[in-house]
């Protein structure tokens, strides 16, 4: 074989390069990122248990976790209410971060989050409804339809947005969504404007919290939180070939109707337990993948368990926050959220050039 020689004053071709380690170790980077982010999310865990309003020494948080005594005041404190708090906040941010992935992934739309179907405002009409026509007043008894409310009002807008010869697009999932928020939130402010009562008790549960939450609430949330979560997980490979468009998907080989149906039931299971659990909180499903999205890329096999760790941690902190800036009281979680979030995530935006801002 005769080797061939570059011309005179032309550059040698650069040599072949073997990208298989480059993948090697960028497979390797995010694994120890995912390592290093379930750390910093076990330390939110142990903040969560030691930061209060109260003082609390670390020895009364240690055994009130392993062995309370519950005529100790201070382990009383971690176990009946530290303890349920931390685990809704690990509950409820394990289904907002996945929710939001999922839903921005379905939708092609890179501001999209699970209120997008109409799952915040359904909650809040069923829960209005519990509490101004079923006099209930604890959230133990008016949680669960809140969880109704979300799963009815996001199978109407899909049903909905289903209707024509090319089924739920993104585009029409947005419509849908939108007039169907528009009418819900219509009927929430009708029952709240004719009943004061009700009012003064919704405002509390809408802006979103973790305190007063019950063992037996997220033990019953727990199963649905599962079941959206490993559907989520498993349609991480489908999201990659929804985002290069319906027509590549399609020449893949996937069926886009039932992947972004999927989608939808995920999304529905996960916001609706964690609506159920901790109320509408906002913000967070939306701005943690764009924040994961700077160090996985726009896959969403690294993505996704990103966004399941680091909306806990998001969720946990600002829930410490809001404990400690305004003592003896306390600042609900879902007010830190957005009123500390905004900043950064207009940054985010900007930086990723999405829309102009």
């Amino acid at each position: 074989m005769t080797a061939t020689t570059a011309a005179p004053g032309t550059p040698p071709a650069p040599a072949e390069k073997d990208t298989a380690p480059r993948r090697r170790h960028n497979g390797t980077a995010l694994t120890a990122g995912l390592v290093v982010l379930a750390a910093i999310l076990l330390g939110a865990t142990v903040l969560s248990l030691v930061v209060g309003s109260g003082d609390v020494s670390l020895h009364d948080v240690w055994a009130g976790v392993l062995h309370p005594d519950l005529s100790v005041r201070g382990q009383l404190v971690v176990q009946e209410v530290r303890v349920p708090r931390t685990l809704a906040g690990l509950l409820a941010g394990v289904a907002l971060g996945l929710a939001g992935a999922v839903m921005q992934g379905v939708t092609r739309n890179p501001l999209a989050d699970p209120t997008l179907l109409g799952i915040n405002s359904g909650a809040a009409v069923a829960v209005v409804f519990a509490m101004s026509v079923l006099s209930l007043t604890e959230p133990a008894q008016y949680i669960w339809f809140g969880f109704l409310g979300a799963c009815v009002a996001a199978g109407l807008v899909y049903g909905v947005a289903s209707f024509g010869r090319e089924g739920a697009t993104p585009v029409k999932l947005a419509l849908a969504g939108a007039a169907a928020t528009g009418l819900l939130v219509s009927l929430t402010d009708t029952i709240l404007l004719t009943d004061s009562l009700t009012y003064d008790q919704f405002r509390f549960w809408q802006v979103g919290a973790l305190d007063g939450r019950d063992l037996d609430v997220l033990l019953q949330a727990l199963p649905f939180v599962v079941a959206g979560g490993v559907l989520a997980l498993f349609l991480g490979p489908r999201l990659n070939g929804l985002a290069l468009g319906d027509d590549v998907a399609r020449g893949l080989g996937q069926r886009v109707g039932v992947a972004r149906l999927l989608g939808a039931v995920s999304t529905v299971l996960l916001c609706g337990a964690a609506t159920a659990v901790a109320g509408p909180i906002g913000f967070v499903g939306l701005a943690v993948p764009h924040a994961v999205r700077l160090f996985t890329g726009p896959d969403h096999r690294w993505l996704l368990p990103y966004s399941a760790l680091l909306a806990p941690v998001l969720l946990l902190v600002a829930d410490v926050v809001g404990r400690v800036i305004a003592p003896p009281g306390e600042v609900q979680v879902g007010v830190v959220t957005a009123a500390v979030g905004c900043v950064p995530f207009i940054w985010l935006v900007r930086r990723r050039g999405q829309v102009g801002l």
